[in-house]
C-alpha cells in the first residue's frame, strides 16, 4: 500500500466517526453497565444490558483482532500495550483511581467525548481535566510519583499475551491462540446472550457488534494503512486517554507537534457523535446543576486522566482493545477499573441514601 501518511490518518478519523455514532445510538457505556449490574439505571433481574453489549463488543473484539494476528496482518510485537514486563502495582492501582474518577465524572473518556459531541458540558469539563492530569502524569508534577509507582510490583512474563505465555509452557502455538479465544469468547457470549435483556434492545446489542469490529479494524489500520519501513506507526486501536492529552496538545502547539492517528480518532469520535446526536435529534445543550457536581467532574478527569496512564489504558484501552490482544497486563487495569467503580458506586449510594 502506499505509504501516505495521511491515507492513516483519514482512516482513523473515519473509525472514530464509526465509534462516536454507535457508541452514541446504542448509549454503549462500561459505568452504565456497572450501575444497572448494581441495580441502577434500567438494571432488574432480566439483566444489565449495557454490560452484556460491552461483553458482546469485547467477544467480537476478540476474535477479530485474534484472526489478523494469526493470518499474519498485525504483529502483537508492535503493540505498546502488549508488554511482557510491567508494574503489576501500578496498573491495578492506576486502574483503581480511573474507576473512581470514572464514577465521579460519570464517564470515562470515551464516553465523555461521546456525549460532548451531544452537547453536554459537563463532559468538556471532564475531558479536559483528563488531558491535564494526564500531562501532568506523563512530564509535569505527578511524573515522580508515576516513576515510584511504577517501581513497586514489576512483574516479568515470558510474553504480554495469554497464548505466548502458553507457548512458553510448551502448548503448540495453534492451541494456545484458539483454546484461549475460544474459551473466552465462549464465556463472554454466554454472558451477554443468556439473560434476555440485551437480546430485547437491538439498538444495543447492534452498536456492541459494530464497536467490537472496530476495536480490530484500529489494529489493521495502524498496522497496514499508510504503512511506512522507515517512520513505522506503534501498532494500537481504540483507547482514549493519551490520544485525548495529546489532542488538548494539538490545540495548543499544532506548529510543533504531528496530527497522530490517536488524535485523529478522538476527533472522529466527536464528530461522528455529534452527527448522530443530530440525525436522532438527541443533541442539546446540558450543563451543572451545582458547583460541586462541577468540582466532582473536574476531579474525576483529573484521577482519569493519572490513573490511565499509571495503567497505560483506560475502559475502551484496556476492556476492550487490550483484552482483544488478549494482553496480560489489560487483566489487572480493568480489574482495577471496575472495583474502583463500584466501591465509589457503592460508597456514593450509601451517601444518598
Amino acid at each position: 500500500m502506499d505509504p501516505n501518511p495521511h491515507h492513516v490518518l483519514w482512516a482513523g478519523l473515519a473509525l472514530g466517526c464509526a465509534f462516536g455514532a454507535a457508541a452514541q445510538v446504542s448509549r454503549f457505556c462500561l459505568l452504565r453497565g456497572l450501575r444497572q449490574w448494581r441495580g441502577e439505571d434500567g438494571g432488574d433481574t432480566r439483566g444489565a444490558p449495557a454490560l452484556q453489549a460491552f461483553a458482546l463488543a469485547l467477544a467480537v473484539a476478540l476474535v477479530g483482532s485474534q484472526w489478523l494476528a494469526y493470518t499474519g496482518q498485525i504483529d502483537w510485537a508492535n503493540a505498546p500495550i502488549v508488554r511482557a514486563r510491567f508494574s503489576l502495582t501500578a496498573t491495578f492501582v492506576g486502574g483503581l483511581l480511573f474507576g473512581v474518577g470514572m464514577v465521579l465524572a460519570r464517564s470515562c473518556g470515551a464516553r465523555a467525548l461521546v456525549l460532548l459531541g451531544s452537547g453536554n458540558l459537563r463532559a468538556l469539563v471532564a475531558l479536559v481535566a483528563l488531558g491535564l492530569g494526564a500531562q501532568a502524569t506523563l512530564t509535569g508534577v505527578l511524573a515522580p510519583l508515576r516513576h515510584w509507582l511504577q517501581g513497586w510490583g514489576a512483574v516479568t512474563l515470558s510474553h504480554g499475551t495469554l497464548p505466548g505465555q502458553l507457548q512458553a509452557q510448551g502448548v503448540p502455538a495453534l492451541v494456545a491462540v484458539i483454546a484461549s479465544t475460544a474459551v473466552l469468547a465462549a464465556l463472554l457470549l454466554a454472558y451477554a446472550l443468556w439473560r434476555p435483556a440485551l437480546r430485547r434492545s437491538p439498538r444495543e446489542w447492534l452498536g456492541a457488534l459494530v464497536i467490537g469490529a472496530l476495536v480490530a479494524a484500529g489494529w489493521w489500520i495502524s498496522a497496514n494503512v499508510g504503512f511506512d519501513p522507515f517512520e513505522p506507526i506503534p501498532l494500537i486501536s481504540l483507547s482514549f486517554v493519551g490520544p485525548v492529552a495529546d489532542t488538548l496538545l494539538y490545540l495548543q502547539m499544532a506548529a510543533g507537534r504531528n496530527f497522530s492517528l490517536g488524535t485523529a480518532i478522538v476527533v472522529g469520535t466527536l464528530l461522528g457523535a455529534l452527527v448522530a446526536a443530530l440525525a436522532t435529534r438527541t443533541a442539546r445543550w446540558e450543563g451543572f446543576d451545582s458547583p460541586s457536581r462541577l468540582a466532582a467532574s473536574a476531579f474525576g478527569g483529573v484521577l482519569m486522566g493519572f490513573g490511565g496512564v499509571l495503567a497505560l489504558g483506560c475502559t475502551i484501552g484496556h476492556g476492550l482493545t487490550g483484552l482483544s490482544a488478549l494482553a496480560v497486563a489489560s487483566v489487572p487495569a480493568l480489574l482495577g477499573i471496575v472495583v474502583g467503580a463500584l466501591i465509589t458506586l457503592r460508597v456514593r449510594s450509601r451517601g444518598m441514601g
